[in-house]
């Protein structure tokens, strides 16, 4: 669930969960989105997708609450996951987290960290299970490089890792689990990876992510450095009926380190037909279903962030043949795999 569109980053490659960036897009219509604007964030997908809403901050009320729990009937959900923009800077993130975890959810966030100190003991106290952190740099100087032109500035850099080591440590401090994820898109980034591994808490476990732009030799590159770290392999788990895969390994000294990877997973009905459904331009395939909300007509469901035209209003979405194809291919492979597992 995207619960806002704000944050205190500007990487070039942020997709920012398909949604066209809020504050740039505010005097624009449908069809006439930005990519990026003054604010110096990007939204890489924001004008060709289709987007036809501007994302706004989620409301820790009653409304949220029921539409919470007609998707946990409707899709048979057990675990929910903040993303933003970042999270943490929603001024209800704890409450939020809070409705979720009375409402039978099990509740994660990926965040940045730039907040996480200041608002992880009270999520903590609601219930947050785990946070992913995103890490775009283990220096000032690999973060300036992933940041808008008019915002490479080392010092402010700085207090950005500075910030994320201190939420790792509220984490630590509040027994979050916390994980950190990298993507590592040829072996010159190995060095990044290195650092994160020995200078960096060992609280985080770390998850390695191939970059969909540089295929074969992202997961040459995380395989020569898991054979440099000693790495073996320990087990591979997929997400029945999603796109998401990752492989485990255990380091000489035990810590757990994971390679993410995206399965080709489409959507039997929905997927067929779409113009980027091939090998090359589908890059998250379907993942899973995003919950938005919507700054004029309330809640959204989406499927596809390079494809927003698909999503629906929520009541819209519930008696949809949509529910029923997602409900389908997941039981479908889920019965496939274990079947083979068995076997």
């Amino acid at each position: 669930m995207k619960i806002h569109d704000a944050c205190g980053f500007t990487c070039t490659f942020c997709h920012n969960e398909g949604t066209p960036v809020a504050i740039d897009n505010r005097h624009r219509v449908p069809g006439d989105f930005l990519s990026t604007g003054p604010s110096g964030r990007m939204s890489i997908y924001a004008a060709t997708n289709g987007a036809t809403f501007l994302p706004a901050p989620v409301p820790d009320n009653d409304e949220f609450t029921r539409a919470l729990l007609a998707l946990r009937d409707a899709l048979e959900l057990t675990e929910l996951h903040w993303t933003g923009g970042e999270p943490t800077l929603h001024p209800g993130i704890a409450k939020l987290t809070k409705l979720a975890v009375d409402a039978g959810y099990q509740v994660g966030m990926t965040s940045n960290g730039e907040r996480g100190e200041r608002v992880i003991p009270d999520c903590a106290a609601a219930g947050l299970d785990r946070v992913n952190f995103s890490i775009f740099g283990t220096t000032a100087a690999e973060i300036v490089e992933v940041q808008h032109a008019r915002f490479r500035n080392p010092i402010l850099a700085q207090r950005k890792i500075d910030a994320l080591n201190r939420s790792i440590a509220a984490c630590e401090a509040h027994g979050i689990k916390a994980s950190a994820n990298i993507v590592v898109p040829d072996h010159s980034h190995a060095s990044r990876v290195h650092r994160l591994l020995d200078e960096f808490s060992t609280h985080l476990t770390v998850r390695l992510l191939m970059s969909l732009d540089h295929g074969a030799s992202s997961i040459e590159a995380i395989e020569r450095i898991l054979t440099e770290r000693g790495a073996v392999a320990e087990a591979h788990y997929i997400t029945a009926g999603g796109s998401n895969s990752r492989t485990a390994y255990r380091l000489p000294g035990g810590r757990r380190i994971y390679f993410k990877q995206i399965r080709p997973v489409r959507l039997p009905s929905t997927c067929t037909g779409c113009r980027f459904n091939n090998e090359t331009d589908c890059e998250e395939g379907f993942y899973g279903v995003r919950l938005y909300y919507d700054r004029t007509t309330g809640f959204q469901i989406g499927v596809c962030i390079q494809r927003m035209d698909l999503c629906l209003p929520l009541a819209e979405f519930l008696t949809s043949p949509l529910r029923t194809e997602i409900l389908n291919l997941r039981n479908a492979e889920y019965h496939r795999l274990t079947t083979r597992r068995a076997g």
